[in-house]
């Protein structure tokens, strides 16, 4: 296929060219052809110099009064100026160092100029505008993501090259002919020529509503088939329930939720196939002891567990807490990076010769040099921060064995079957005994020094705080009014909390002086707590009670209400007071949902309408394929539609070996990337 040819086959792609479409993730003429426009400028719709409106982008239609005057204003800079009229108005153009674009320009010709009129009243002029004969620039031009050293022109020649090679040679038409007559979707090479060459409006809505079924499509047959593919054989069988067993040597009862999870999991590894459940619950819920319940029945019939974690100190705090709840009858290792060579080696050896019966780590796990002897569950925490990839690693080190996510991030029900797609979903949606409601205010700069005391007040009593500050030093990041972490601590520590037992907690320690750190405040060594968000999952001490949090507008609302769950863990009344000293609207409405509520499913979907699904996580932490033009919020009808078609699609044919399904197979493996090496190829 012609799209699997180099840009450099395209005329004026040299070296220099390819390198930096390479930095945008071009390599290919179909990568190019992928590459759409960000948005789009008009010339179709010019308007004469007479009826130009000041202050906004336009296309202008005028005749040329006089050839462009040059004039040197100094060393390096020439301007070129003429005048532009409509017979009833005239315009102004300035052009800077532009001799080219000068020496096309000539008496009496119609033009079409784009840029933004200025005018003081008794004069219009037109800067820099781009300039088009009249009688072939009337077309709607399209502007693409770039990087320094390309334009647009010259993506837009590059992609007409590209679409007339492909054009010659035929496009492989990913959509079944009955799925684009039903859905009413226009053919794969008619939307790349729409979406980059539109004639009008419509052409760009019918365009994108192709492109975008298309990409939510393939998706779905990709986490469907890891879904399938995964449950192929449940070689890890449990034959029996041994819930009753881990539920005697609990000091608590478990609620009815997590039973309810438990159960649920245990039918899925009694079942023909793998489990591959989700159990997603708000902070301070339980999964943990879900976690362990469901590990210690399959640990009874002699298979090893393994839990992913996404930090180490996550990590730490899990293999204490599986410890505790499954007893000493249960070998619980640690695996994480910071782990001595030698007694990594030793434990590593354990675990191949089924010496633990469950591992807690970090990506460590994910490392060659472990191996299993009986891996039968995986586990992992916080999925959204791990990739498909990873997950699927993990569980690459069994035959095929049975998968349990933690999540205590509220998904919203609209991305939801995006992120877990491939997984069935138990929901904890009530809170153990003794979780106290945590009061939360938000106040501005000037309410700081009362915070403090009220603070103050609650460390006299014996309770503990945070104080969390979004960056680590000073200068890390552009804005000077974030308060960074290190500088804080100095601040309180010396001023405000002087005389008290202030510590220090930041990502870029070295992990046994976190280590270190966490342990002295779980011991109550340490009374005031100053920390970026490291704390934001796996902090877990019950005497904390109240945390103030410091440009709390620097934060999404569900990281924020992570944070707050780190207090009202204990049987105290707790408080989270957020300072911002941001006056915008926005800021204002998503800090009052933190004060309003404590549902964490809410919170998430306000976060979702207010950032929208681009911020939700950051920098795509849930690791799924990048879509390239599909919204996650606003298509979620051609989501579910698409959905739907992908699992008819693979009732009829499970591994795409069809001929005419034979370019489907290729474009899931190649969106998924490195995913397709684990069972989507």
């Amino acid at each position: 296929m012609p799209g699997k040819a180099s840009v450099r086959t395209l005329k004026g792609v040299g070296e220099k060219r390819a390198a930096l479409y390479e930095k945008l993730g071009i390599c290919t003429v179909l990568d190019l052809l992928q590459h759409y426009p960000r948005t789009y400028e008009d010339w179709s719709k010019a308007v004469p110099v007479s009826l130009a409106t000041p202050g906004e982008p336009l296309c202008v239609r005028g005749w040329v009064v006089n050839a462009p005057t040059e004039y040197r204003v100094r060393k390096g800079m020439t301007l070129y100026r003429f005048r532009v009229t409509d017979g009833q108005a005239t315009l102004q153009v300035t052009l800077f160092n532009n001799p080219y674009a000068a020496a096309k320009i000539r008496r009496d010709d119609e033009i079409l100029l784009y840029g933004t009129v200025v005018s003081d009243g008794r004069r219009a002029e037109m800067t820099s505008p781009q300039i088009e004969p009249a009688a072939t620039g009337g077309r709607i031009r399209p502007l693409y993501p770039l990087t320094e050293g390309l334009t647009s022109r010259m993506v837009e020649t590059n992609v007409a090259q590209a679409l007339e090679l492909v054009s010659q040679c035929g496009v492989p038409e990913l959509l079944p002919a009955d799925l684009r007559q039903r859905e009413d979707l226009c053919g794969r090479l008619e939307a790349w020529q729409k979406i980059h060459f539109p004639q009008s409006e419509q052409d760009i809505l019918d365009a994108r509503r192709r492109l975008i079924y298309e990409e939510l499509f393939v998706l779905q047959l990709g986490l469907l088939r890891l879904k399938r593919r995964s449950r192929s054989q449940n070689r890890a069988l449990l034959a029996a329930d041994h819930t009753d067993g881990y539920t005697a040597g609990l000091p608590f009862a478990l609620t009815g939720a997590q039973r309810r999870a438990i159960a649920a999991c245990v039918a899925d590894m009694q079942g023909e196939r793998p489990m591959s459940r989700l159990v997603q619950g708000d902070v301070g819920s339980g999964k943990t002891a879900v976690a362990a319940g469901v590990a210690y029945s399959l640990i009874r019939e002699g298979w090893q567990a393994a839990m992913m974690a996404p930090t180490e100190i996550l990590a730490e705090q899990h293999a204490t807490s599986l410890q505790k709840l499954l007893g000493d009858d249960v070998r619980v290792g640690l695996l994480t990076g910071s782990v001595p060579a030698a007694a990594r080696r030793r434990l590593e050896a354990a675990i191949a010769a089924g010496e633990i019966d469950l591992v807690v780590g970090t990506h460590a796990l994910i490392s060659e040099s472990v191996t299993f002897a009986r891996l039968g569950l995986v586990i992992t925490d916080e999925q959204h921060r791990f990739g498909v990839a990873q997950r699927a690693r993990l569980a690459a080190k069994g035959q095929n064995p049975h998968m349990l996510v933690m999540s205590a991030t509220p998904i919203p029900r609209t991305l939801a079957l995006i992120v877990y797609g491939d997984l069935d979903v138990s929901v904890l949606d009530e809170l153990p005994p003794g979780r106290q409601p945590v009061e939360t205010y938000a106040v501005g700069g000037d309410k700081r020094e009362r915070a403090y005391g009220y603070v103050r007040r609650h460390l006299d009593e014996g309770r503990q705080g945070f104080i969390v500050c979004p960056l680590v030093e000073e200068g890390e990041t552009t804005p000077s009014d974030l308060n960074a972490a290190t500088a804080v601590y100095r601040e309180l520590s010396e001023g405000p909390f002087r005389g008290y037992r202030v510590g220090l907690l930041h990502g870029k320690m070295k992990a046994a002086e976190k280590e270190a750190t966490m342990a002295a405040f779980a011991a109550g060594n340490i009374q005031l707590l100053v920390s970026t968000t490291v704390i934001e999952v796996g902090v877990d001490v019950p005497n904390a009670v109240i945390m103030v949090v410091e440009n709390a507008d620097r934060f999404g609302l569900a990281q924020l209400h992570q944070l707050r769950g780190r207090v009202g863990r204990g049987v105290h009344r707790s408080t989270c007071i957020l300072i911002s000293d941001s006056r915008g609207e926005e800021t204002r409405r998503r800090l009052q949902v933190m004060c309003a509520t404590g549902d964490g499913f809410r919170i998430a979907d306000e976060d979702l309408k207010l950032r929208g699904p681009g911020d939700f996580f950051g920098n795509r932490q849930h690791g799924l394929p990048q879509l390239r033009v599909a919204d996650l919020l606003e298509d979620m009808p051609l989501l579910q539609r698409a959905q739907t078609a992908a699992g008819l699609l693979l009732a009829d044919d499970p591994d795409l070996t069809a001929p005419q399904n034979a370019p489907l197979r290729e474009e899931v493996a190649r969106l998924f990337d490195r995913v397709g090496e684990h069972g989507l190829n």
